[in-house]
C-alpha cells in the first residue's frame, strides 16, 4: 500500500476516533482502517484515561481491542449503540456502500442496525460514482446447498466465484458461513439487487450497506472531509 494512503488511513482513523466519549457503548468495524482506529482509541484509553465498551464485528478486532485495553463485550450485553465507527470498500454519492472483502459482512451490518450513529472512514479511493466499479459485492451464504445457492447469485452477476483461503480451502466467516463474491460491474439500481438477493434461499446477507452511513470521513495524506447525511 502506498505511503500516502497509509497516512489517509491515518487521518481517519484518528478522525473517528475524536468523535468517541467517555462511556460510549461502540461498534467497532473490521479492516485496515478500523484496525488503525482500535489502535488510536487504545491509545486514549491508556493516555487519555477513556473508558468505553465495545462490540466487535469480528474475532480479529476483539483480539486487537483487547490488546489495546478497551473492554470488549457480547452484544447481548449491550441494548444499543452510541456510535458504530467502520470502514468501506466502495462508497457513492448517496452514503450507499459495498462492505465485505474482510468477510465480516453479516456481523458488520447487524453491528451497523444497532448503532444510533453511524460513522465511515474511508481514504480518497473509495468514493465511486457507481457501486460496483472497482471490486466484487460480497454475498455470505449457508455451507448448506452452496452449488444451488451459488447457482442462482450467478443469474445475478456476469461472475460468481466461492471465495477460498490461499491453500484453496473456502473461506469460513466468525460465523461459520461462506462467502461468494460477485462480479456485477457498476450497479444501477443497488436497493432492487439487494432486494433480490436477499430473495434468494441461503443468502444470509449482501455485502450491499444501505442507510448505514450517517457520517462519512474522506481522508487523504493531507487531512480529512467530514460529511454528513
Amino acid at each position: 500500500m502506498p505511503d500516502s494512503q497509509n497516512i489517509a488511513k491515518q487521518n481517519a482513523a484518528i478522525a473517528g476516533a475524536a468523535m468517541v466519549s467517555h462511556g460510549m457503548a461502540v461498534g467497532l468495524g473490521s479492516g485496515s482502517t478500523a484496525e488503525l482506529l482500535v489502535a488510536e482509541l487504545g491509545r486514549r484509553v491508556i493516555q487519555d484515561g477513556l473508558e468505553i465498551t465495545a462490540v466487535s464485528t469480528s474475532e480479529r478486532t476483539s483480539q486487537l481491542a483487547r490488546q489495546a485495553g478497551i473492554q470488549v463485550v457480547d452484544p447481548a450485553q449491550v441494548n444499543q449503540l452510541d456510535l458504530v465507527i467502520d470502514g468501506a470498500d466502495e462508497v457513492d454519492p448517496e452514503f450507499r456502500m459495498i462492505k465485505g472483502r474482510g468477510g465480516a459482512l453479516l456481523r458488520e451490518k447487524i453491528v451497523a442496525a444497532a448503532g444510533l450513529k453511524r460513522v465511515i472512514l474511508v481514504d480518497q479511493t473509495k468514493p465511486v460514482i457507481r457501486l460496483g466499479t472497482r471490486h466484487a459485492l460480497p454475498v455470505e451464504i449457508a455451507a448448506f446447498g452452496q452449488h444451488w445457492t451459488i447457482s442462482r447469485l450467478a443469474e445475478l452477476a456476469h461472475k460468481v466465484s466461492l471465495r477460498c483461503t490461499s491453500s484453496g480451502d473456502p473461506f469460513i466467516t466468525d460465523g461459520g458461513n461462506r462467502i461468494v463474491d460477485l462480479q456485477t460491474g457498476p450497479i444501477e439500481d443497488p436497493e432492487a439487487l439487494q432486494a433480490a438477493l436477499l430473495g434468494i434461499p441461503g443468502v444470509y446477507e449482501t455485502g450491499l450497506f444501505i442507510g448505514l452511513c450517517d457520517v462519512l470521513i474522506v481522508a487523504d495524506s493531507n487531512g480529512v472531509q467530514i460529511r454528513s447525511r
